[in-house]
């Protein structure tokens, strides 16, 4: 279809209404139905078609992300049912003494689960969700810290499914080597790097504001568990079973060990390819599938034989993990939808923003701040950084050419930049709808929550970029978008009176 701006629609009616309804599951259905109603010429019955054809595409083009969803669901439930967590959260409370170094230890593992940014989010949160919860973090804050170091840290680690896509992202004919585009955008990645700042500011600090402030200071007086998370935690923690921190431990390792090996296999490791040429080519979904797989099964065999949990009780793991991941799965299958309503197939929304930024380059020296703009609309409409980066960085190519590589690099940064920021923001996003899932907080409010932090980061990010793209270097851009940062995180130390962590902080 001819893209025209009403291809702006959908995406916008599906924020809006989540925002006022707090509703989103059914202001995704009604995104989804309005972009068809566009597409179909307002006949409905052919709407209806169009609506669950994409869908059926969408869902079959991303099953292996859903696989992997419900077997790390199974997983997790397994885990829990073994009492692993359980005997990890008494060793944490005997190591973990304060509110602060519990949050820092989150934001560790996050950092340290750097594959890809579905696994971070659901690992980070099942891990230390009783360790946070003990010391009344707000499930909010969790969420914020999960979705502040995944993202974030896979857009700027060669080893990582983003790594992946960005390198694949690339025009079949260009002239560059796509994996090396992407490391020479790793330093100019502003908005992530400001991000991991402005995390560790705001948890040493504790110097929380806006609507996380008044979240904090709620769970602080009485400490809440959504509603729709409260039966899923306690079929979680319904056996008795006799785990060790070990039976916690060797899983999640065989489970990034074995993801990773998938990587390097689906990338053809064993046909002769290099590591970084495997990493470039692999298929990161079906390597997430066959790593996760394989950690249940070695679950399975770690635990039955010992009798660490009844036969019984590891089948029940089965249900109760698909059910603990319905949400996430559900709104996932939505966002994909809508997603697949505003391509190139239908209403093409990126073709449409592809033509605005085409018929506006006439300065050069404003791309990269132009680019991280139009990418964080794209995501935040749309709900996905990989499509953003996928439509624009040929456009950037295009524009640019290939023959000056830094300058380049400083313009595909941005549009990396604006898609993880714009993935941060918008309440339709996979990563930010698993980091709700992962933490168990409602969606919205977690969405809510983030957005001062990430306007705050966005805002820096966009005035280094500015000044990247003013003296065409990167490094400087950097440099100045940290100064903004400071003199922000500064304001915000003077102006906000302290919360008093408690738990002897």
């Amino acid at each position: 279809m001819e893209q025209t701006i009403f291809s702006v629609l959908p995406p916008l009616i599906a924020i809006i209404l989540a925002l006022i309804t707090k509703e989103v599951y059914m202001s995704l259905i009604v995104g989804v139905f309005s972009g068809a109603m566009i597409y179909a010429h307002f006949n409905p019955l052919s709407a209806i078609v169009i609506m669950f054809e994409v869908m059926a595409q969408k869902i079959g083009s991303n099953q292996n992300i859903l696989i992997f969803i419900v077997i790390l669901g199974i997983l997790v439930a397994a885990i829990s049912r073994s009492g692993a967590t359980r005997a990890y959260g008494d060793l944490a409370r005997e190591k973990i003494k304060n509110k602060r170094s519990s949050m820092f230890l989150t934001a560790l593992l996050g950092l340290v689960i750097f594959i890809d940014d579905y696994f971070n989010c659901l690992t980070v949160g099942t891990v230390m969700r009783p360790i946070t919860d003990k010391f009344k973090i707000a499930r909010t804050k969790l969420a914020y810290i999960i979705d502040a170091t995944a993202a974030p840290i896979c857009i700027v680690a060669p080893v990582s499914s983003w790594a992946a896509a960005v390198s694949s992202s690339l025009p079949e004919n260009s002239k560059i080597d796509g994996f090396a585009l992407f490391l020479e955008t790793i330093p100019y990645n502003i908005y992530a790097w400001l991000t991991l700042v402005f995390l560790a500011f705001i948890i040493y600090t504790g110097k929380d504001f806006a609507t996380m402030r008044q979240s904090v200071i709620e769970n602080q007086t009485e400490f809440k568990v959504p509603q729709e998370y409260q039966d899923t935690e306690l079929a979680s923690v319904a056996g008795d079973g006799k785990g060790k921190v070990i039976d916690l431990v060797l899983p999640l390792f065989v489970l990034i060990v074995m993801c990773i090996y998938s990587m390097l296999y689906t990338g053809g490791i064993h046909e002769g390819a290099s590591v970084a040429d495997a990493f470039a080519n692999c298929d990161a979904s079906k390597a997430l599938v066959i790593g996760s797989f394989i950690a249940f099964v070695f679950t399975g065999f770690l635990y039955l034989p010992r009798k660490i949990v009844t036969f019984n009780a590891f089948c029940d793991s089965f249900s109760a993990g698909f059910k603990a991941m319905t949400p996430a799965i559900f709104i996932l299958c939505l966002a994909w939808t809508l997603s697949g309503i505003c391509s190139d197939k239908y209403l093409n929304l990126g073709g449409f923003v592809g033509s605005v930024v085409a018929n506006n380059t006439a300065f050069i020296m404003l791309l990269p701040p132009m680019f991280f703009l139009i990418a964080i609309a794209l995501a935040f409409s749309t709900g996905t950084s990989w499509g953003t980066f996928g439509i624009l960085i040929p456009i950037a190519i295009a524009i640019l050419g290939t023959d000056n590589t830094s300058l380049l690099a400083i313009n595909v940064a941005a549009i990396l930049s604006g898609a993880v920021g714009g993935d941060h923001a918008s309440p339709i996003s996979d990563t930010t709808i698993l980091s709700s899932a992962g933490a168990q907080c409602h969606h919205l409010d977690h969405v809510n929550t983030q957005f001062p932090y990430v306007l705050t980061v966005a805002t820096c990010s966009f005035l280094g970029y500015v000044i990247s793209g003013l003296t065409q270097n990167g490094w400087l851009g950097l440099f100045s978008a940290f100064v903004f940062l400071s003199v922000a995180m500064i304001y915000i130390y003077m102006k906000m009176p302290p919360l008093g962590m408690t738990n002897d902080e």
